[in-house]
């Protein structure tokens, strides 16, 4: 049976869904920038439309002349991330009210208002840094942060107990281990994105014509890179760029091999529908990423690439959650069973 707080928990997981994906979309349409102040928009609260509007805007920012579309872009991300931040408060107040009940959880919400608060935060060095990479990277990263562990709160909420045999260690670990390489794949696309590398290289499954091209690994995973510039377009010269580039593929490949020998042992340990879902976003993802390069980053395709990542991150989410379930479940069986065997071996006697 569901707990309090489950539908909300859903609603703002699916919020938090949109909210990546409006981010991808701002990124892919360099819109990044389309307000040039936080958290309003050229001191409007929207984007100034009027002639009147828009002639004062650009004298209070004469470096960023008015572009409507990619500054609806930018605010309407901003609204739907602000209404994700008030259903995060909401879970955080009603988590603090009921934290007396069995089974509320309360760290995870209250760790997921920190969270929220911290994205607010980058959200806005996003635009007052001028798309910094770093911060960029960063940002998109908690806004997965935030998806991942709203999913397992709904899933906490949900009341619904993982019904599944005893799992070894090993399999428990093989599935922390794939968490973390998503993860890590993440921040490596969210690096590629951020430094305009998505199309260093136009050719699969070389690059510029070469399995191992001229790549400038030093510069392109330099992470104190000089605060001030505009990033708009990305300050890196074509090596930098090439070597975020083959770093994510050669990512791609090491997660590919991992969570294929994941779901072999998932089916090998009975759970074939949880090795399917696995195959069929992984598969997914693979597709989107090869027709990323071959397509050169048609901006439907990219966006759904974000939305297979983000797919792929909440199969890992579920896939650990219920083998954890098992060993808790298991775990708590575990402990009446010396009590009640001594006493049916004193029984005996």
């Amino acid at each position: 049976m569901a707990k309090p707080g489950f539908r909300l928990a859903l609603f703002a997981t699916l919020l938090a869904a949109v909210v990546v994906l409006l981010g991808a979309y701002t990124r892919l349409t360099h819109a990044g920038l389309g307000c040039p102040d936080w958290p309003g928009c050229y001191g409007f609260i929207g984007v100034p439309m009027s002639e009147h509007k828009q002639a004062l805007a650009e004298a209070r920012f004469p470096e960023a002349p008015v572009e409507v579309e990619k500054g609806w872009n930018e605010m309407v991300h901003r609204y739907f991330a602000g209404s994700l931040g008030l259903a995060i408060l909401g879970l955080a107040v009603q988590a603090l009210r009921r934290r007396g009940e069995p089974g509320q959880p309360l760290k995870l919400p209250l760790l997921l208002l920190g969270v929220v608060v911290l994205q607010a935060a980058f959200g806005m060095w996003t635009v007052t840094l001028k798309l910094w990479p770093q911060v960029v990277t960063a940002h998109l990263l908690g806004g997965f942060t935030t998806l991942a562990l709203l999913f397992l709160l709904t899933l906490r909420l949900s009341g619904a107990c993982p019904l599944l045999p005893v799992i070894s260690t090993r399999l428990r670990a093989l599935a922390a281990l794939a968490l973390a390489l998503v993860v890590g794949q993440i921040a490596l696309g969210g690096w590629v994105s951020s430094n305009y590398a998505a199309v260093a290289c136009v050719d699969l499954p070389t690059c510029h014509g070469q399995w191992w091209p001229a790549m400038d690994f030093a510069n392109g995973f330099h992470l104190t890179q000089h605060i001030g510039p505009n990033y708009l377009g990305g300050q890196l010269d074509s090596d930098a760029r090439t070597a975020i580039h083959m770093s994510h593929r050669l990512g791609a490949l090491l997660v590919t091999l991992v969570l294929l020998l994941l779901a072999w042992r998932l089916r090998a340990a009975g759970q074939g529908r949880l090795a399917a879902v696995l195959l069929v976003a992984l598969g997914i993802q693979i597709s989107l990423g090869i027709s990323n390069v071959l397509l050169h980053l048609p901006l439907a395709v990219a966006v759904a690439h974000n939305a297979g990542g983000a797919s792929l991150l909440l199969v890992l989410v579920l896939i650990n959650y219920r083998l954890r379930g098992v060993a808790a479940v298991a775990g708590a069986a575990r402990v009446p069973v010396a009590p009640v065997a001594a006493g049916l071996v004193q029984a005996g006697k």
